[in-house]
């Protein structure tokens, strides 16, 4: 899932649940409802599930919806599913059984809404840009080419409390995938009342999860999450409420925490540093990388693979996660990040494993940088470039941006220009096209190396960059056919894809995330998932 430009600790394939340590409280507990106040980087951008490309947005859509399945810290649990479900058909039909459950208007939560929802999403007309994760579903593939009718996508609602899915092949990471947003029900009805207003405010949605969303009117910079009393496990969602503030500078953060008025502070920079200190300190880390992506098909240049591993080669990451980031982050070797899957032979690291060949690639060598930019630039017949590197604005954005501009800059007859533009509108001109250069950032949306490796097969919505490798893409295809019941060889075809990718440099991964973040410590069992999103229900105030 994109990440906010600001934005657990993944062992293995699993995320474990945020230790939270002693320290002076914030929150008033004693009181007679129950608040946890924390923060975001930028606004929800939408909150219409088929849509949705963005962790912020997604934080809001776990919190106020349900899924079939959810995760509770590192397992996955039933939620709108009455039980985790075992494939059927040599693993190629899944069949829900739903619960008793409701929306916050009342209405029952039915396999029709998720009927509904799944053929919206895959529908062309929605423009789902996570439209591909339905690539293996029966008729998905041509549906999203546009060869058949989202009415033939291979779903349906037995009966009201028994939803089905057939597929065209068995997927081993299917179950996992359910916690995505775009896979989440909808309720027909109010869809079709609201139109083109549906997820643009509080007021044209419904829940059937632990909150609903009030206060939010499409932009504004503050909203709130209260109690569903309506949701089918409401007997287990402890907080009353969740205030939530879009903070884009650290000092602030930092200060709002400090003053009582913030539960949860995320710091970069120099604030992160002072907070590495203090009590309430805690290291996130996530299944997420940032990265740059290169405009091949608006800067023809960039088409040059040398040119592209120069301008990852001039980029000393350490340094930039010192000086810059003063935080917990680890350097990028590729960009599955650490600790998302193992190997299924011999429990190796999938980013340890497959940086073992290509490491050269991300690793700061500034004479070796010099040398391929001078030979990428004579065969491609230029004498010099101008480009602009595209970024959010906040704090830590443009801070990031300044580095890579000072970096690359020292590749000769190289210009660079920054804009930064609020995260919203980075979103929409990197889906455009409207970029040379553009920092970006991917978390986990599921446990497996697909998450990542499938975003830049050629014709993938994400692929803003447009680079493009045939031997890539059919290694991508293999994984989810040929081998998808061979675990040995899906994953040798994983590896050398990320090694290829690394290789050619197609995005330039900088870091993997591991956030400074200031936490009261009177919440608990407060858990973060392997997609990269707290779970507040179960979690509660002492």
């Amino acid at each position: 899932m994109r990440v906010k430009k600001q934005l657990g600790l993944i062992a293995s394939v699993v995320a474990v649940a945020l230790i939270l340590v002693a320290c002076g409280g914030k929150s008033d507990s004693s009181s007679s409802t129950k608040t946890w106040s924390r923060m975001e980087g930028d606004v929800i951008s939408s909150m219409d599930s088929s849509v949705v490309t963005d962790a912020i947005s997604g934080q809001a859509l776990v919190d106020t919806m349900d899924g079939l399945y959810r995760y509770a810290g590192s397992d996955l649990e039933p939620a709108m599913a009455k039980s985790i479900v075992e494939p059927t058909a040599n693993g190629t039909v899944y069949t829900f059984k739903l619960r008793n459950a409701k929306w916050s208007n009342g209405d029952p939560v039915t396999a029709q809404d998720f009927v509904f929802a799944w053929k919206r999403s895959i529908d062309p007309k929605t423009k789902s840009q996570y439209a591909y994760l339905y690539s293996g579903i029966k008729n998905a593939d041509d549906i999203i080419a546009g060869k058949k009718s989202p009415d033939t996508l291979g779903v349906k609602a037995v009966d009201d409390k028994t939803f089905e899915v057939t597929l065209d092949k068995p997927m081993p990471y299917f179950g996992t995938m359910m916690v995505n947003p775009v896979f989440f029900p909808q309720n027909e009805k109010v869809v079709k009342k609201e139109g083109k207003k549906f997820g643009t405010s509080s007021d044209a949605i419904v829940s059937n999860g632990p909150f609903i969303l009030k206060n939010w009117n499409g932009t504004g910079n503050s909203w709130n999450e209260v109690r569903n009393k309506n949701y089918w496990n409401a007997k287990n969602v402890k907080l009353d409420k969740i205030n939530v503030q879009v903070i884009k500078d650290p000092s602030t953060a930092m200060n709002l925490f400090q003053s009582g008025k913030l539960d949860d502070a995320a710091l970069t920079g120099a604030q992160a540093t002072q907070a590495k200190s203090m009590k309430e300190a805690q290291a996130l880390k996530q299944a997420t990388t940032f990265y740059l992506e290169m405009n091949e098909k608006k800067v023809p240049a960039l088409k040059n693979a040398k040119l592209r591993q120069a301008l990852s080669m001039t980029l000393n990451r350490k340094e930039f996660i010192d000086k810059v980031l003063n935080d917990s982050s680890i350097p990028a070797a590729g960009f599955v990040p650490q600790g998302l899957a193992k190997d299924p032979k011999t429990g190796k690291d999938f980013n340890k494993e497959a940086a073992e060949s290509t490491a050269k690639y991300t690793k700061y060598d500034d004479k070796e940088a010099k040398k391929l930019w001078a030979e990428g630039l004579k065969e491609t017949n230029t004498k010099s470039l101008s480009l602009e590197l595209l970024t959010d604005d906040t704090d830590v954005a443009k801070k990031s941006a300044e580095y890579m501009q000072s970096a690359f800059e020292e590749l000769p007859d190289l210009k660079i220009n920054i804009s930064t533009v609020p995260f919203k509108t980075r979103l929409t001109r990197s889906q455009n096209g409207q970029f040379d250069l553009v920092i970006s950032a991917w978390g986990a949306d599921f446990p497996d190396p697909i998450t990542f490796l499938d975003l830049f097969t050629s014709n993938n919505s994400y692929n803003n960059g447009k680079w493009g490798s045939a031997e890539y893409d059919k290694l991508i295809q293999d994984s989810k056919t040929t081998y998808a019941t061979d675990p040995e060889k899906r994953w040798d075809a994983l590896l050398k894809a990320q090694e290829i990718l690394t290789e050619q440099q197609g995005i330039i991964p900088i870091y993997q995330r591991a956030q400074t973040h200031l936490v009261n410590s009177k919440i608990k069992d407060l858990q973060y998932s392997p997609a990269n999103m707290y779970n507040f229900v179960n979690a509660y105030l002492k």
